[in-house]
């Protein structure tokens, strides 16, 4: 349930902060995962401040909203489990097993089965929504993390961060299609809405690898470069993209920026610089305010998109994750 940031005896404060709540939530809110605190942060996107927090399972970390928007599925690593939280009552609705150490997952279009990357066992499974029994477990490289379901839902592709791989699975058959080599350590996905380009991040290797889906290859490279910074230190991870699919925004890790990317010209128009490992990335509903996790200084900042400027960073849980908004 919610709880308030620092504890309170006062009957009038925390019928204030209710209050605040309700009204926060019907103006928007973001939920921020937190490894340490075992916990959910949740901030007041109008206020641009910290409401409090729910209490989750054992290192939550990627974080996704149902297909109608009312639950957010947690993984959790450290308990093996998912996490259903209610979005409008701020309480675990239920849980159910992920396997050994979730990673990474993605749901289907029906929201019935959730792909979860299991990074000890090197396998994709598929779990179902309702009882979390295992239902198909495919073998892909070693240390898979991303996941991300096609447009059509007939595809997920996986990464693999030892085998420096997108992986092609096909949901019907639950086999793998095709394994298609990337850049060193490739991390998460990001697709275009007409779904014909997969862009991945390559971690260890400062860049973004672009996939055409229909003949699942690579197109193209984009690259990153920070001035005064170290090529080691552009660490890309967390990618998200416009809906028009005409930009894309990159936190490069712990070269403390994200990148504004356009997708048709596969450029860097800017970089932002925002706090210590830029990682997990989420744009609000109108595109105009991008939240950023910084796992290395333990808050998250508000960037203004057309200005590419941080605006404002508030402390949030131990080691932020990931970041979902919901408005």
């Amino acid at each position: 349930m919610l709880t308030q940031p620092h504890g309170s005896a006062s009957i009038l404060v925390a019928l204030m902060l209710a209050a605040s709540a309700a009204v926060a939530t019907a103006q928007g809110v973001a939920f921020v995962s937190s490894e340490k605190d075992h916990a959910i942060s949740v901030v007041d996107l109008k206020a641009q401040a910290l409401l409090g927090s729910v209490a989750t399972c054992k290192r939550p970390r990627h974080m996704q909203l149902s297909v109608d928007g009312k639950q957010l599925w947690v993984a959790c690593s450290e308990s093996n489990q998912a996490d259903m939280i209610d979005v409008a009552t701020r309480k675990s609705a239920r849980r159910i097993s992920l396997g050994e150490d979730p990673e990474v997952f993605d749901l289907s279009i029906d929201g019935k089965t959730l792909y979860v990357s299991q990074e000890d066992d090197a396998t994709l499974i598929f779990v179902d929504a309702a009882n979390g029994k295992t239902l198909k477990s495919i073998e892909v490289g070693k240390e898979p993390e991303g996941v991300k379901t096609s447009v059509d839902g007939k595809t997920v592709y996986v990464t693999s961060e030892v085998a420096n791989m997108v992986h092609v699975v096909d949901v019907a058959s639950a086999t793998l299609l095709k394994n298609i080599k990337v850049g060193k350590r490739p991390r998460r996905f990001a697709m275009t809405p007409d779904g014909k380009q997969l862009w991945v991040t390559n971690e260890l290797d400062a860049s973004v690898s672009i996939i055409d889906t229909g003949s699942r290859a690579v197109v193209g490279t984009l690259q990153f470069e920070i001035k005064g910074a170290r090529a080691a230190d552009i660490t890309p991870v967390g990618i998200v993209m416009s809906r028009d699919g005409t930009r894309a925004f990159v936190g490069l890790g712990r070269a403390n920026h994200v990148a504004f990317v356009d997708v048709a010209q596969r450029k860097v128009t800017h970089t932002v610089l925002v706090g210590k490992r830029a990682w997990g990335l989420a744009l609000d509903h109108a595109e105009k305010t991008l939240l950023v996790v910084n796992g290395l200084s333990d808050d998250l900042s508000f960037v203004d998109v057309a200005q590419a400027k941080a605006t404002k960073t508030i402390k949030v849980g131990r080691v932020p994750h990931s970041v979902v908004i919901v408005e």
